[in-house]
């Protein structure tokens, strides 16, 4: 048998190498008409996308800033001018209007002297003090001075007096109001509004080291920082106590300075009407309380805090014990 060519040997050799070398890469290479492997469907159900969440309530419009304001006295060109305290942090003190000063003369004497009423006009339903023993202001001065030798009932019935005829609801303050407003938003552990140094006290406050012995026209001193005046000194100022009862609170022109702090009370005692001749004593002025005089509240609307409360207590009925009435006429005196 011949032996093939060494060119067809080689050839044949080639060729088998070829197809040797293509086979493995055509194996690997998917069909041109196979398609990807499907996946498997799920057999969970079909959720909903989560709701997008809910766009936040815009916040509620700030309250409207309380203002102070004036309050006319019936029958006198004269005006209170009343102060807005804001509500303590932890809620127990409401918002309140307290008077930037001690009620002075001007106020009390239409209240006490009926001047807001004709010579023949009828007993109002607001209780009046009698005319006093011995002349109140005890020649220390009227104008612009603080009413003084004033009863914790007279002062009240003065504040009913003012609610009748402004609308408005006014009172004593309570002791922890009255020592809320005196402290302004100072620490409370100081004793006086300015801070612990009883040395800055004259510029604040008339007392027994500067007052002469004498009370001084309100508002001469500096205020504290919620704009009230002589918080410390001059009067004293009646309050409802936390006990329930009558007391007075701030010290006065005769008092030292622990008299003055913050926290210091003084109820009445006998000594402050001890000479008064009447029997029974008076229960409108005190005849040894030259020192005994008030400032007043003014209530904000539960509703709208920005506005003063309404009154809606209805007037006293005429209980008017002490109103200076001729005695009956006696057997003799209808001879």
């Amino acid at each position: 048998m011949p032996r093939p060519s060494v060119p067809a040997a080689c050839s044949t050799l080639v060729l088998g190498f070829v197809l040797l070398l293509s086979a493995p890469r055509a194996a690997a290479q998917p069909a041109a008409n196979s398609h990807p492997p499907q996946k498997p469907p799920s057999s969970s159900p079909t959720q909903a996308a989560p709701a997008a969440p809910a766009a936040p309530a815009p916040p509620a419009p700030p309250a409207p800033p309380r203002q102070p304001f004036r309050q006319d006295i019936p029958s006198a060109a004269f005006a209170i001018e009343m102060k807005p305290i804001p509500a303590s942090a932890d809620g127990s003190i409401k918002p309140v209007w307290i008077s930037a000063t001690e009620i002075t003369w001007e106020a009390y004497d239409v209240y006490a002297y009926r001047l807001d009423e004709p010579d023949d006009a009828p007993y109002d339903a607001a209780s009046r003090p009698t005319k006093p023993y011995l002349p109140p202001d005890r020649g220390f001065g009227h104008e612009g001075y603080a009413a003084i030798s004033t009863t914790h009932k007279s002062v009240t019935k003065f504040c009913e007096w003012l609610s009748a005829k402004s609308g408005k609801k006014y009172r004593l303050p309570t002791e922890d109001e009255w020592e809320h407003a005196c402290r302004a938003g100072a620490a409370a552990s100081s004793p006086f509004f300015f801070g612990d140094d009883p040395a800055r006290l004259p510029d604040f406050a008339w007392f027994k080291a500067n007052a002469d012995g004498t009370p001084h026209p309100v508002a001469k001193k500096q205020p504290n920082a919620w704009g009230l005046f002589d918080m410390h000194g001059n009067v004293r100022e009646w309050v409802n106590g936390r006990d329930g009862k009558p007391t007075t609170k701030g010290g006065c022109y005769l008092d030292d300075p622990p008299a003055l702090h913050i926290s210091a009370r003084a109820s009445q005692d006998r000594t402050w009407n001890q000479t008064d001749p009447q029997i029974p004593k008076s229960t409108w002025w005190l005849s040894d309380g030259p020192f005994a005089g008030f400032r007043i509240v003014c209530e904000a609307d539960p509703a709208d805090p920005a506005k003063p409360a309404r009154s809606d207590a209805p007037p006293a009925p005429a209980d008017r014990p002490g109103d200076a009435k001729p005695p009956p006429a006696s057997p003799k005196d209808a001879k």
